[in-house]
């Protein structure tokens, strides 16, 4: 399927390339989401006479993301969760643990923006984690694990 993408996806296009894509990820994912439109004529041309506005408001995008990039680059978190004595956890700390932590401290962070390269966490100690807070922003993050063993 012909889409003409309204924001740059990553992986895919930016703002106003005509791409084909899958139906099913059209259909299911980038259309719902409001990243893309079927890239009929009517569409192409309506497209155009929005473009000033829609690269206006991607540039607003990316300027917040890069200022609360420059405000979260280095920060530290403190997760705790339940470990044994040899520093295995009971469980893991994930994504959603650690965009929670990043809420308690002020920045406000989907889960989905959390990558972790590795997978879970599953060990007490220091681990580095990048959020992707615009598919052209991505800053590190230091999440300490601090075991509780009661």
């Amino acid at each position: 399927m012909q889409i003409i993408l309204l924001e740059k996806v990553a992986n895919l296009g930016n703002l106003g390339e005509v791409v084909k894509v899958k139906d099913g990820y059209a259909r299911n994912f980038l259309i719902p989401s409001g990243a893309a439109r079927r890239a009929t004529e009517a569409a192409v041309k309506e497209f155009e006479t929005r473009r000033a506005d829609l690269e206006k408001a991607a540039a607003a995008k990316l300027s917040t993301a890069q200022a609360e990039g420059e405000k979260l680059a280095g920060k530290s978190i403190s997760v705790t969760q339940k470990a044994g004595v040899d520093g295995r956890l009971f469980g893991s700390v994930t994504n959603h643990d650690i965009a929670d932590a990043l809420g308690k401290v002020g920045f406000a962070v989907s889960k989905a923006q959390v990558r972790m390269p590795t997978g879970p966490l599953k060990t007490v100690g220091e681990h580095a984690v990048t959020v992707a807070l615009h598919t052209d922003v991505v800053v590190d993050v230091n999440v300490t694990v601090v075991g509780d063993t009661d």
